[in-house]
């Protein structure tokens, strides 16, 4: 019998090896960094490319081919005339703005049969990476000098205005530098913005959402989650303002699109700019999260969701203004609720506890380090304690006063207030007030008063019933006294009172004040009671929350350094924070539960046993789809009279990397990242291989909506389709190997007739 001491020797070895030693899906490396740190280790599991053809600043790479898509999502070249393939949920926003009642993209979809229907989408960009570099030397110039955090940031932001403008100077560039690895180091990303990206085509949302809310961050998946956007360009192929005379863009790569599918273990590469993770976070930290922020938000957003889902179903006005929002608010929400379970399953706080604990000893073997690092756990603790009562409170204003739209929009006049009472010059009021005039048409726009006095009185009820009266703001507390907890009774008075409920309504407070007249504003009942919460957490909450995560940035920055130390075999990845990363890994299946095996791709037979579900509205699905699927008419896109539509795989991916390509290993494009399951969401602070999958839309699935769906075939012969393993690198665009669709049926028919002698002759042997 194995002795406790020595099982638990046993133990204790295992699980730091599991901690310590990244399995190589994991992780979002630094696209420069890849032939010191991963080249030979992506090679080893399948890729056959170079970490140059992937990044380069010499030559063309896949890089070329990858765009911030409006800063909040990544988008891919798929054609030599501009054309942008991003997901559905990332051009949803602009398919709104172009939807009304009558011309019901949302619901219909959109395609333009040609250029001159493509619709301009102002204010949307597609920015491209043109280099990247490490400035870390520079931007830390002097900063050992601060005595204060403050001063060390202030000193550091002065250096990376310094280091970003003389990079740019006298070009049309930008420059954006991050810090990494909580500022030990810091790199550069010379950008190229375009600015005319006009909508070529969106399915209706019964494909492009199909599961809504039901399949969100869930496997199996049949979303057909992609829409085209084309970027268009001005003289010499450089960005423009929006100009009917501009032409499309002529990108330096776009990637080619396989034919040939994907199976078990295949080699896969997400390229995207994910947006924000924090794996390296202490056992505090996540107890803070998983027992305190999480469950707070995942109530307040259950709760004003349920009162969205039944307005919007009473009104298609009401459903096209909320769209985008809800699906945001739904996002989140069901994004935390998976974050909680999978960190629970994996057992995460323990193991951070163990690392720490490991972390401990190691400092205290020797006295150097223990120096260096010896008060690091105890100030670590001493930290999070001091932010008790203070994150429930930012989370409460964030998510519940804030989740109130007049609420958030009145807060936006705080500044125009501020200006009057410091009885600045009229010309500075009036251009404040201008400004909100201008921006009071895109709120109102999507706004609906009745709904959100509902939101407001169910909100308001949390806040004040759910915190410690003594973390409320004092006009918070009085209400509740005043109206007895009845805060429907609060709404009505507040939203049949104030100007801010309505456009001519604010218009009439801004033309008062341009006037002179400043009592209209001061004296709303909206803007007194948001005021009054943001005041309160601008002097009761912002201040020791600045403070205190100041302290922990420090604390973090020290505890990178000791980690990298301690597990110098070890490669470290910097989180997330919006730049340009790779990811890889394989196509895998999983195991959500006990029992459970999930495979690794889905077809359109799932999408129509889930339409036979009558009773769940996010699985309706269009009379021509299930046209399509009866006549098996999958053209040259489906497989053995299967349609292929979503698969899973293991890379390592996060908010952002919505729309990303996922790359095979020649260069070629295989779907377009969308989503990750449930159970692995959960890797914005911990990776769990057993567990975490990206999900993404077969491109094969996303050509048969264009082409046999939309007929819109047109846009089909704009792309570089393959079916074979050519590398999916510049040169393949050279050939321009574009077929038409008769030709590739042809081809896939006798690939297919190949592959089945093939198997037949192999049987024959066996037997």
């Amino acid at each position: 019998m194995i002795s406790k001491r020595i099982f638990a020797f046993i133990a204790a070895a295992f699980l730091s090896v599991g901690i310590s030693s990244a399995r190589p899906d994991e992780g979002m490396w630094l696209p420069m960094l890849l032939k010191q740190l991963n080249e030979s280790d992506m090679q080893k599991k399948g890729l056959k490319l170079s970490a140059d053809d992937i990044y380069s600043v010499n030559q063309s790479s896949l890089k070329d081919a990858i765009v911030s898509f409006g800063g909040f999502c990544t988008g891919e070249m798929i054609s030599s005339e501009g054309l942008l393939l991003t997901n559905h949920h990332c051009g949803f926003g602009q398919v709104q703005q172009h939807s009304s009642v009558e011309n019901d993209y949302l619901t219909n979809g959109f395609w333009a049969m040609n250029k001159s229907q493509e619709l301009p989408n102002p204010g949307l960009t597609a920015t491209f990476i043109v280099r990247m570099e490490d400035v870390t030397k520079q931007i830390l110039a002097g900063a050992d000098a601060a005595k204060t955090e403050a001063e060390r940031e202030a000193i550091i932001q002065k250096n990376i205005a310094a280091v970003g403008k003389q990079a740019t100077t006298g070009t049309h560039y930008g420059a954006v530098i991050r810090p990494y690895f909580y500022g030990n180091e810091y790199y550069m990303y010379i950008t190229e913005t375009y600015k005319d990206i006009r909508l070529v085509g969106a399915p209706p949302s019964s494909i492009g959402k199909f599961g809504g809310d039901t399949d969100n961050w869930m496997w199996p998946r049949h979303t057909g989650d992609f829409s085209l956007f084309r970027i268009y360009a001005g003289p010499n192929n450089e960005p423009a303002e929006y100009s009917p005379n501009n032409k499309p863009y002529k990108p330096k790569h776009h990637l080619p699109i396989s034919l040939s599918g994907i199976k078990e273990n295949d080699f896969t590469l997400v390229f995207g700019f994910p947006g924000r993770t924090n794996e390296y976070l202490t056992s505090h930290a996540i107890e803070e999260i998983y027992k305190v922020s999480n469950p707070a938000k995942i109530k307040i957003r259950d709760t004003k969701l349920q009162l969205l889902d039944k307005d919007m179903k009473a009104s298609d006005a009401v459903r096209i203004q909320y769209a985008a929002k809800h699906a945001s608010i739904a996002n989140a929400w069901k994004k935390w609720i998976g974050e909680n379970r999978g960190l629970r399953k994996a057992n995460t706080i323990q193991k951070k506890k163990e690392l720490e604990r490991q972390f401990t000893t190691w400092v205290n073997a020797d006295p150097t380090r223990k120096q260096q690092y010896g008060n690091l756990m105890t100030e670590f603790e001493k930290n999070y304690k001091a932010l008790d009562g203070i994150t429930i409170s930012r989370d409460y204003i964030m998510e519940a006063a804030n989740g109130i739209e007049l609420i958030r929009y009145a807060t936006g006049y705080a500044k125009l207030q501020q200006l009057i009472d410091s009885k600045a010059p009229q010309a500075e009021i009036t251009a404040e007030a201008e400004k909100l005039e201008r921006a009071a048409a895109g709120f109102f726009k999507d706004y609906n008063a009745p709904t959100d006095r509902k939101v407001f009185a169910a909100l308001i009820g949390l806040y004040y019933n759910d915190l410690d009266k003594k973390l409320l703001p004092e006009a918070v507390r009085t209400a509740g006294t005043k109206y007895k907890g009845d805060f429907a009774k609060m709404a009505d008075e507040v939203y049949s009172k104030s100007n801010l409920t309505s456009e001519a309504g604010a218009k009439k407070i801004l033309a008062d004040v341009k006037a002179g007249k400043t009592t209209g504003l001061k004296n709303d009942p909206a803007f007194i009671l948001a005021n009054a919460i943001d005041s309160h957490y601008k002097t009761q909450v912002l201040p020791t929350y600045t403070s205190v995560n100041d302290n922990l940035n420090l604390l973090y920055r020290t505890y990178m350094t000791g980690l990298r130390t301690m597990q110098q075999d070890k490669k470290f990845y910097p989180d997330a924070n919006s730049t340009l990363r790779v990811a890889y890994g394989k196509v895998e299946p999983y195991e959500p539960l006990d029992g459970v095996q999930y495979n690794y791709y889905t077809t359109l037979e799932g999408i129509m046993e889930k339409a036979a579900m009558t009773d769940v509205p996010d699985y309706v699905i269009p009379a021509k789809l299930r046209e399509l699927y009866e006549k098996k008419d999958y053209g040259p896109y489906g497989v053995n009279g299967e349609m292929p539509v979503a698969f899973i795989a293991s890379n390592h991916t996060t908010g952002g990397n919505s729309g990303s390509p996922v790359i095979n290993a020649n260069g070629q494009l295989i779907g377009t990242n969308f989503d990750r399951n449930w159970e692995g969401t959960m890797s914005d602070i911990a990776y769990n291989p057993d567990q975490v999958r990206n999900i993404a839309v077969d491109a094969r699935y996303m050509l048969f909506i264009v082409d046999k769906f939309a007929g819109a075939g047109h846009l089909v012969k704009e792309m570089t389709l393959v079916t074979d393993n050519t590398s999916g690198l510049p040169q393949v665009d050279a050939r321009k190997k574009t077929e038409t669709t008769k030709e590739l049926s042809k081809r896939e028919k006798r690939k297919l007739e190949k592959a089945a002698k093939k198997k037949k002759k192999e049987a024959a042997e066996v037997n």
